[in-house]
């Protein structure tokens, strides 16, 4: 795993290493074990790279790399995981190269030398960025692995054309001079991250997955073509199922995640993997102790607050599959800590609050190992999340209902306070089936009148995914640009209403959310993750399998069930599914009150221009009363005022008032 940054300018350069150790210099934390620059002052092109070596420790994986033939200049982050089977098709063609190392990275060159760029990456199977500059045509090319486990974002400032891994490193480029993007921060406001294309930066995007990019001097707008499609894959699967029996699917299942994981088992440095208890990381391990000759070694962090803590199930899975076990209990003050980390860290806003216990596994598992596996996409993949059936028998039901009926119905429901309904329900409680006697019944009421009018069950989906449902009501002049979740969606032919959402999951949730989160907070401290769910092949096998394999009698994730039931007993597994999450609401409330206090206060908010005061103060005076919990829509200014005030000061101490 490594870091990449780079520019192509449209003015002769005379020197650009000092620039290009500067901007290298903001990703140091993804390659602390060597760095590389490159620059052709004619061309006007500069390449950074920042190395944390996994495969092949030798010179000869340093980078910036030449081909063999001298024709492509490379930066590279990531993992091709079959690069040896890629060499070994090579060396069959008349003009096999004489390799000088054993690193994916020349792997890749010489194929794009004798294949080309496309053909190559078709056969790879892995999770990359990479800049490759073509001396020949003067061309640049990005591109970006097919499910987005890396990072990579580009755009034109003024005459240079700017990339990287991460923004910290744009920002470093002296022609960089973007302004907010406020429908980016809308966006960012709706679902606690900015979705791809957008970053927070006006003129500055992600490339999305599966895609390449290609650009050369005096092209403002680069070509950008798909050589993957999560949706084409979703539709050809459903449209194309395969036939086979339960015992069969189960059979090749463990067989595709064997490989799978055995595959993303080579490394060159120690390796390791989470270990939460649950199905997926469980399952990963599993298989990863199965065709392991020594213990493999796993870690897991636990919270003493009752409703957060998982750390005893994965000891049980743990001790059961005989692994190398390390577990950390953190204190509510060492996962606050945390917090003051986070703007460097993610570089633009992102609000998803597990991003703090994912730092603090990640920290742990640094001080054991370099590599780590996780068992993330399990529940985009095989239906796990309990939203995709609530949404399905919810629409159902609503889609009975007239739309004008349910506009009424949800006027009439507003128009008692959340307070009232609470009240209302105390009183009705001793009457009540214990099923019934909901925690907080206003809030969940006013959420549901807020999704009666639905229009369809994609405005249904976001709505239930919305955190601010209103995001143009807070950010000022903050018209949301349309999205695969709304305005732009796929067509996603064929597919029912569950796998629809498992597909926008997969194209939106999946790499914007959870794999970002994944990503800076692991390369916050140097440590590489791998998922092995993601292994296109395994993608492709899922789509194909059939509905009433992954969901059956009410129940996700059936196949793969029966895959680690194989390996884990049942009864250590079955439980109510649990979020890796801390406890925000109360924290805000207690001891990150008096900071949430500065970053939410009126005339700070009105001084800086982004947010109307109003609607978030009114939250903030709610929340703190406890009749409301807001935490989610708090969570997500706060993080964007925090992001703001790093951008402005990087040296600022955002959590001065806790010490």
């Amino acid at each position: 795993m490594c870091g990449l940054a780079g520019f192509l300018s449209e003015k002769q350069l005379e020197s650009a290493d000092g620039l290009l150790q500067r901007m290298a210099g903001r990703i140091s934390h993804r390659g602390p074990d060597a760095s590389g620059y490159w620059h052709d002052g004619a061309a006007g092109v500069g390449l950074a790279h920042r190395r944390l070596s996994i495969i092949d420790l030798s010179e000869a994986g340093s980078q910036p790399m030449l081909s063999a033939t001298g024709r492509f200049v490379i930066i590279f982050n990531g993992e091709i995981y079959n690069h040896s089977d890629i060499r070994q098709r090579l060396q069959t063609l008349p003009s096999a190269p004489a390799w000088r190392g054993h690193s994916d990275t020349e792997t890749l060159l010489a194929g794009f030398d004798l294949l080309g760029v496309a053909a190559t990456i078709e056969m790879a199977i892995g999770m990359f960025a990479f800049a490759l500059w073509d001396r020949q045509t003067a061309t640049l090319t990005l591109g970006r692995d097919r499910l987005g486990e890396k990072p990579l974002y580009y755009g034109w400032q003024g005459d240079t054309f700017l990339f990287g891994s991460e923004l910290k490193a744009l920002r470093a480029h002296p022609a960089f001079g973007a302004a907010v993007n406020r429908g980016a921060l809308s966006l960012f406001m709706r679902h606690a991250y900015i979705p791809a294309p957008y970053s927070i930066y006006e003129g500055i995007s992600k490339l999305p997955p599966g895609c390449l990019l290609h650009v050369s001097r005096g092209q403002r707008e680069p070509a950008i073509s798909r050589y993957w499609s999560g949706a084409a894959t979703a539709e050809g699967g459903v449209a194309h199922p395969s036939a086979r029996s339960d015992a069969q699917a189960v059979d090749e299942l463990e067989t595709l995640l064997k490989e799978a994981v055995g595959r993303q088992m080579v490394a060159d440095v120690p390796l390791g993997a989470f270990l939460s208890g649950g199905i997926d990381s469980s399952t990963v391990v599993a298989l990863m102790q199965a065709q392991s000759s020594r213990p493999v070694k796993t870690f897991t962090i636990g919270f003493h607050e009752e409703g957060y803590n998982e750390a005893e199930h994965a000891m049980a899975v743990a001790k059961h599959l005989g692994t190398d076990h390390t577990e950390l209990y953190v204190t509510a003050a060492q996962a606050m800590d945390v917090i003051a980390r986070l703007p460097a860290l993610y570089d633009e806003p992102f609000a998803d609050s597990s991003q703090i216990p994912t730092f603090l596994v990640s920290q742990l598992a640094r001080q054991h190992v370099t590599v780590s596996l996780s068992g993330d996409a399990g529940d985009e993949l095989f239906c796990g999340y309990n939203r995709y059936q609530l949404t399905h028998k919810l629409w159902r039901k609503l889609s009975r209902i007239p739309l004008p009926v349910r506009r009424l119905l949800a006027k009439a429901l507003t128009s008692v306070s959340p307070e009232a309904w609470n009240r209302i329900a105390a009183a009705a409680s001793p009457v009540l089936p214990a099923a019934a006697r909901l925690a907080q019944p206003g809030d969940k009421l006013h959420k549901g009148a807020g999704v009666l009018a639905s229009e369809s069950v994609d405005d249904l989906y976001l709505g239930l995914v919305s955190q601010w449902q209103d995001p143009a009501a807070v950010v000022i002049d903050g018209a949301e640009p349309s999205t695969l979740l709304s305005g732009n969606a796929p067509a996603l032919a064929g597919l029912d209403e569950v796998e629809r959402m498992m597909a926008l999951d997969l194209l939106t949730y999946l790499p914007d959310d959870i794999l970002a989160k994944v990503d800076r907070a692991a390369m916050g401290v140097s440590l590489e993750t791998r998922v092995p769910f993601l292994d296109h092949h395994v993608v492709e096998w899922a789509w194909r399998l059939p509905q009433a394999m992954k969901l059956r009698e009410g129940q996700g994730k059936w196949i793969l069930r029966q895959v680690l039931y194989r390996h884990v007993p049942r009864e250590l597994i079955e439980r109510p599914k649990r979020g890796f999450s801390v406890p925000i609401d109360a924290w805000l409330r207690g001891p990150l009150r008096s900071w949430a206090e500065a970053l939410l206060d009126e005339s700070r908010l009105k001084r800086e221009g982004y947010f109307h005061p109003a609607p978030i103060r009114q939250k903030w005076q709610e929340h703190l009363s406890g009749r409301r919990n807001w935490q989610y829509q708090l969570w997500n200014v706060l993080m964007f005022q925090m992001w703001l005030e790093f951008q402005d000061d990087p040296t600022s101490k955002p959590l001065a008032s806790l010490q």
